[in-house]
């Protein structure tokens, strides 16, 4: 039951998180792009103010697997590394906090377009 728990908890953020996004793509103008940098953003200011982190204690990956997440770990990242090393670590930190996962989606977007040889759509 407690498994079944944390999946509801990760399923009902994470989708309540895709949902605000839809809205947002349904009732505005704002490009995807936009939108991306948008929920990029009000993640890195909600764990500012210590808002996100809770989140994430609650709902596991439905809460950091979002862009919104990414954020978040861009400013843990920051703020820790600028209390150990003052303001060349609140520049690094960030990056070194989220290089991994950005490695690898950069490998596995190359591996992704040799295998299935992407081609622009004929309209």
């Amino acid at each position: 039951m407690d498994t079944f728990l944390m999946f509801l908890k990760a399923f009902l953020v994470g989708g309540g998180i895709c949902l605000i996004g839809q809205i947002i793509i349904n009732y505005t103008h704002l490009t995807n792009g936009k939108i991306l940098v948008l929920f990029l953003v009000a993640g890195a200011i909600l764990e500012g103010f210590g808002l996100y982190s809770p989140l994430i204690e609650f709902a596991g990956a439905g809460a950091s697997v979002p862009i919104s997440g990414f954020g978040c770990a861009l400013v843990k990242g920051a703020v820790k590394s600028a209390h150990q090393e003052g303001v060349y670590g609140a520049l690094k930190g960030g990056l070194a906090a989220c290089a991994m996962g950005v490695s690898v989606a950069i490998v596995a977007g190359y591996l992704v377009s040799v295998v299935f040889r992407p081609r622009t759509k004929k309209k």
